[in-house]
């Protein structure tokens, strides 16, 4: 703070630490955790919302996009992926391990926040069968409420219980294959933000992010996004 007690950071927290404990307890050693948002899908390609869905599956192009990231982060060491069990981020997983003997894992934490009922349906649907509600998701979706259900509010805990998970696995690298929601919320987490800056944070199909972590869980965001790799070769090594 200056000396007229005006706050230099505004919401952020103080000087001394970055960012709060994700985990609450010691790990064993520090960690690093790349994050990747699966390839393009079918239904990234038709506009219609994801969500939970099992039913989209990646296209041509999102197979090539994994195929890109494989290569781009073909020299770095992992001790074992983690992935959604949902369909796009399942397969983009499988290629982005290709050759890979280390552990392959699916966590149920990692899959995408639940939309109820507009999964399946075209946003431009969405937006003039349920204004109310696909307004919110996209304008205020911490205050988006379906069926008794904060979905966005659950998706924190839900990114939350996804980091403990991975960070009390024995190892120090891992790769990280999910959603772009569930994405948003591993980040945002992990930097002690709320829901409300949910969509502060973008991520595009392919993109890759990467944190550090000390042994007291706190993080270091190190890239955000990066997607270089979709356009050009560049190799990822550090």
């Amino acid at each position: 703070k200056l000396e007229n007690d005006y706050a230099l950071t505004g919401t952020a927290y103080d000087f001394e630490r970055g960012t709060i404990s994700i985990t609450r307890e010691s790990l064993s050693s520090p960690k690093k955790v790349i994050l990747v948002r699966h390839g393009l899908s079918t239904w990234n390609e038709e506009g219609r919302v994801q969500g939970s869905s099992n039913l989209s599956v990646l296209t041509e192009a999102g197979v090539k996009q994994a195929e890109r990231c494989r290569h781009a982060l073909a020299n770095m060491h992992f001790d074992q992926c983690f992935s959604s069990p949902i369909s796009r981020a399942k397969t983009t997983a499988e290629v982005l391990w290709q050759g890979r003997e280390e552990p392959l894992v699916f966590l149920d934490s990692l899959k995408e926040a639940h939309l109820f009922f507009l999964e399946g349906m075209k946003n431009v649907d969405a937006k003039v069968i349920y204004p109310k509600e696909y307004i919110t998701w996209r304008e205020d979706p911490a205050n988006f409420y379906v069926n008794g259900v904060y979905p966005l509010r659950r998706l924190w805990a839900t990114a939350r219980d996804a980091w403990r998970e991975i960070l009390f696995t024995p190892g120090e690298s891992f790769l990280v294959v999910t959603h772009k929601s569930i994405v948003r919320a591993l980040i945002c987490t992990a930097l002690g933000l709320p829901p409300e800056r949910f969509r502060s944070i973008d991520v595009n199909n392919g993109g890759i992010s990467t944190f550090v972590f000390n042994k007291r869980g706190e993080a270091m965001l190190n890239s955000l996004n990066m997607t270089a790799h979709m356009y050009s070769d560049h190799v990822y090594l550090s």
